[in-house]
């Protein structure tokens, strides 16, 4: 089995994204080469045939002209899978992709199971597992569902991809727009405050506040929080929210699902508290408080 896996650069930088790609195919056991429309001073810690195509002349973002570029690439090495993050990058390209080769696509996979790639449903709230039909697919890997391997293993065999012709599109990259950030910015917080749906009712996020104001830090909440207005937009946790790095998360009465661990696995100290001992949160927490956070957390307070 042979992966292609397709890397992201953005402003002249290679997004470390794509060692979770490599992390997938680590756990299919599969062969892999890479692809990237990137510079040559920023090559990713892979020892295996790397791909290049120049961005100056192609553009960081060109749908159509990257299409192309993979396609011939694809037409070289005959992968088996084609690998992208799910991101806005691979949002717009696996269907390309996928639609030029007459392949099917499964998006956001989270998992696998028994070498078949594992999707959420009903709002993540379960999981189901795909068999796509034939042996060749295409996929897009939601963020922080495979785990980086320990070491790439060297430096990238560079192979410059052929040229294309490029005139007949009439698309024009100008750069990226930041978007405008108001409210609390919780990528500076050192201790961040949670809250899930597991606190009930919108009365419950004052508890969580409060711990958070005890502890110095802010207070931030999952997406179903969000969704249910309890709590504005702009203190989400996760991948459609902030991704944040504290030196101490509190998640209280959240399950762990991947979109929101995404947003917060690169804290240096969690604990998780939870009626359920089994939550998919208390395999990543370093401390795990198994108890109803609504009696638990009042009771923090009050020692601290």
């Amino acid at each position: 089995m042979k992966a292609l896996l397709i890397a992201e650069y953005r402003d002249g930088k290679l997004l470390g994204s794509y060692q979770e790609l490599m992390g997938f195919a680590k756990t299919l056991d599969a062969e892999t080469v890479m692809f990237g429309v990137g510079v040559p001073s920023d090559l990713p810690d892979y020892a295996g045939k790397f791909h290049l195509a120049a961005a100056m002349h192609y553009g960081e973002f060109n749908p159509m002209v990257h299409k192309k570029l993979i396609l011939s690439v694809i037409e070289q090495e005959t992968p088996d899978i084609i690998v992208f993050s799910h991101s806005s990058y691979g949002w717009d390209l696996a269907p390309r992709i996928a639609a030029a080769l007459q392949l099917p696509q499964i998006s956001e996979v989270v998992d696998l199971k028994d070498g078949l790639p594992v999707v959420p449903v009903c709002n993540a709230k379960l999981r189901r597992t795909v068999k796509p039909q034939g042996e060749k697919y295409v996929v897009t890997l939601q963020a922080g569902a495979f785990n980086p391997p320990e070491t790439g293993g060297g430096t990238a065999e560079v192979i410059e991809v052929a040229d294309i012709e490029i005139a007949e599109h009439s698309i024009s990259f100008h750069g990226y727009e930041e978007a405008e950030k108001g409210g609390v910015d919780l990528s500076k917080a050192e201790v961040i405050v949670s809250a899930g749906r597991g606190i009930g009712k919108p009365e419950n996020v004052e508890i969580i506040s409060n711990l958070a104001t005890k502890l110095g830090g802010e207070y931030g909440a999952s997406r179903p929080v969000v969704d249910s207005e309890w709590v504005e937009h702009n203190r989400q946790v996760g991948t459609t929210g902030q991704t944040v790095s504290p030196k101490l998360y509190v998640a209280c009465g959240i399950s762990g699902a991947i979109q929101h661990l995404a947003g917060m696995k690169k804290s240096e100290f969690v604990v998780a508290i939870n009626t359920d001992k089994d939550a998919p949160i208390g395999e990543i927490a370093d401390v795990l408080v198994v108890s109803d956070l609504k009696q638990f957390v009042p009771a923090l307070i009050d020692k601290l």
